[in-house]
């Protein structure tokens, strides 16, 4: 069995020749001629095999046959391990040399039933690349497509492979290039893009994953396993915002990147503060690209849409307010996907996993427990969130944004550490938090939304009578949830608290 380490890249068609010219890639030594390689993926007909994350291949390169087994691996920031078995095909499969025992298993018991489900054709240069002793990449540009049940999707991509070295070596060379080309780092592989085709599915926007973290973890590597899968929230999302209008791939985006910074304030201490900093900096820059886009989002979706369904007012003012807003929410989901800049939105990427690759450790860090560390910084977090509440006493909306904030950080906290702490609890705990948050969050976007639908009606005075239509149509639910937001968050701030013994 070997353990493929890559780095997958992608990028415009159009950026190939500057590719080819860029000096670290016109230099590295070229490994023989350009080659078209056909590959067939199989399955059985109820996919079996991508049921358990297991694929199979046959590649055609000229004369040469090879049957490829791979079985799938976490994948952050493009940067994937995985273990892959690959023999020469004489016309029928043979899983002997696979070594893993489930996987066998599955392709013994399934051998019968394989049939082709998909094929990619792609062209691709190699080339090696060695900076210096001991540190061996290939750099692969492949330029295809994917063929499935008469669908294609092209493939545009530049792959580095690992023969040695270290994968801080793959994302230094990946950072280089970047810097002058449009690479954007992806951790969907062509199996994985071939069954999507297959299958005709749309994208999805990604969640936060659950946490990973365990008891035994030193408090680096817990911060750099949740901030792996903040960044894979980010990318999967950046992706599909490009490729998708729908406003959920943004407002998942701006979660992946709250959620880092929230991590980046709570591992502090562990942190070098430099990073911490510079980052911190970073994903607040990035995060405020998108804001107006998501502001226009909610105030559209969940404030005016259910007026203008109930068709309450025969005004003319109102369908004229309703469509500058319309008109204003639009806008700003274009200017999101401009905001987008898959160059540098790819060039932070990668730099951030070299960055968390990179982050050192001690024998302090490293003595630290992480339970305790937990326990300390929930702590810290629910007494920032109980000075928050004891300043909102005379319902400001100001003094409530900031209690929602705190709870926000709260919550992020007790996801992000949960799984040291009773499960049970964790779950309950998190409920009633997130009913808390959920009843602050609209009173805030009713404030907002107050603000911004006088500022545009102060241009058209008569659109005044429509702005306080639309408010005062979600005046007695506001009013309801302004007397029992306080009370909702009492007990999580006063109350028994999953993480304290």
């Amino acid at each position: 069995m070997g353990h493929e380490i890559e780095l997958k890249l992608s990028l415009p068609a159009r950026s190939l020749p500057a590719l080819r010219r860029h000096p670290l890639v016109a230099g590295a030594q070229k490994l023989g001629q350009t080659v078209t390689l056909d590959n067939t993926y199989y399955d059985t007909p109820d996919l079996a095999l991508k049921a358990r994350k297991v694929a199979l291949r046959t590649r055609r390169q000229g004369r040469i046959w090879l049957q490829t087994v791979k079985c799938a691996a976490p994948s952050t920031g493009g940067l994937s391990q995985r273990p892959e078995w690959e023999q020469p095909y004489s016309g029928a499969f043979d899983f002997s040399a696979v070594d893993n025992p489930a996987a066998a298993r599955l392709l013994i018991r399934h051998e019968a039933d394989l049939v082709p489900a998909f094929t990619t054709r792609f062209r691709r240069e190699t080339r090696l690349y060695s900076p210096a002793e001991g540190v061996e990449i290939l750099l692969m540009i492949d330029h295809g497509e994917i063929l499935a049940v008469g669908r294609s999707a092209p493939i545009c991509e530049l792959e580095l492979e690992l023969q040695s070295g270290s994968a801080t070596d793959l994302l230094e060379l990946a950072c280089e290039l970047a810097r002058s080309l449009p690479l954007m780092p992806g951790d969907v592989s062509k199996a994985e893009r071939g069954y999507r085709l297959f299958l005709d599915q749309p994208l999805e926007p990604l969640r936060a994953e659950p946490s990973c973290l365990t008891p035994q973890m030193n408090l680096v590597d817990a911060f750099r396993g949740l901030a792996f899968a903040g960044l894979r929230q980010w990318q999967a999302n950046a992706a599909g915002a490009a490729q998708n209008d729908a406003p959920e791939f943004i407002h998942q985006l701006r979660v992946a990147l709250r959620r880092l910074r929230s991590l980046l304030r709570l591992f502090g201490p562990a942190l070098p503060p430099d990073f911490v900093d510079e980052w911190n900096e970073h994903l607040r820059d990035t995060a405020a690209r998108f804001a107006e886009a998501r502001d226009l989002d909610v105030l559209y979706e969940e404030l005016l849409a259910p007026v203008e369904a109930e068709g309450l007012s025969r005004d003319e003012a109102l369908p004229r307010l309703l469509a500058i807003a319309r008109t204003a929410r639009d806008q700003a989901r274009d200017s999101a996907v401009r905001n987008l800049d898959a160059a540098g939105q790819g060039r932070l990427m990668l730099e951030f996993s070299l960055a968390l690759h990179r982050l050192p450790s001690n024998n302090l860090i490293g003595a630290a427990d992480l339970t305790t560390f937990a326990r300390l910084q929930l702590t810290r977090l629910r007494k920032k969130a109980r000075r928050r509440f004891e300043a909102a006493d005379k319902l400001i909306p100001a003094r409530l944004h900031a209690l929602r904030i705190a709870l926000k950080h709260l919550r992020y906290g007790v996801e992000f550490f949960g799984p040291l702490f009773p499960a049970k609890q964790v779950a309950r705990y998190l409920e009633t938090l997130a009913r808390a948050q959920d009843t602050l969050g609209f009173l805030n976007d009713v404030d907002v939304a107050r603000g911004r639908l006088e500022s545009w009606a102060d241009e058209v005075e008569d659109l005044l009578a429509a702005a306080a239509f639309i408010t005062g149509w979600h005046g007695p639910r506001y009013a309801r949830l302004r007397r029992r937001a306080l009370q909702e968050a009492k007990p999580l701030l006063w109350g028994k608290a999953p993480w304290r013994a």
